[in-house]
């Protein structure tokens, strides 16, 4: 660092800007303390970790799972659906997934579309599992829970009609 104090000094905004970094207002100020000191890595500081990465994190692992098709409600599906086909952005990872993060737990509620012919209770358990594991091997955080709700099935016909079928009126 660029300006460290000896002894029981700590980094202060002052400090922390003079080696370019902005402290950010959740975080506490980090301890330097004395080379060799006793005092254990993990309490010199906080690291807060956003919703939005648990959202990005269990979404990427709940489609991981072989049997959701997609993921959100009805009406967020739509729109994601619509969002998806412009071409500047990316698919939205997040969709369908709803997020409580403190600073140790996390609670997860995901809302899935599932393949025709998929056990629905293997097919929860599956994405339960992958969600807890992927989220808490990233971020360290305890899941306490992962709720899964089906909110459709997806049947193959959705995807061979596509509007070519006969028409029921003239």
């Amino acid at each position: 660092m660029a300006s460290q104090q000896t002894g029981t000094g700590s980094a202060t905004a002052t400090n922390a800007s003079a080696v370019g970094r902005v402290p950010h207002p959740e975080h506490t100020a980090v301890s330097l303390g004395r080379t060799g000191s006793d005092e254990p890595a993990g309490t010199r500081g906080k690291t807060a970790i956003a919703d939005l990465v648990v959202v990005k994190i269990a979404g990427i692992a709940a489609r991981e799972i072989p049997g959701v098709y997609d993921m959100g409600g009805g009406l967020s599906r739509t729109i994601g659906a619509v969002r998806d086909r412009v071409p500047v952005g990316r698919p939205s990872v997040g969709r369908g997934v709803k997020v409580e993060v403190g600073e140790v737990q996390t609670a997860i509620d995901l809302d899935l579309v599932v393949e025709y012919g998929v056990a629905i209770a293997d097919l929860a358990r599956d994405v339960r599992e992958n969600v807890i594991s992927a989220v808490e091997r990233t971020t360290g955080l305890e899941v306490v829970e992962v709720n899964v709700t089906v909110n459709d099935v997806h049947l193959p016909e959705d995807d061979q009609d596509n509007g070519q079928g006969e028409a029921r009126v003239a």
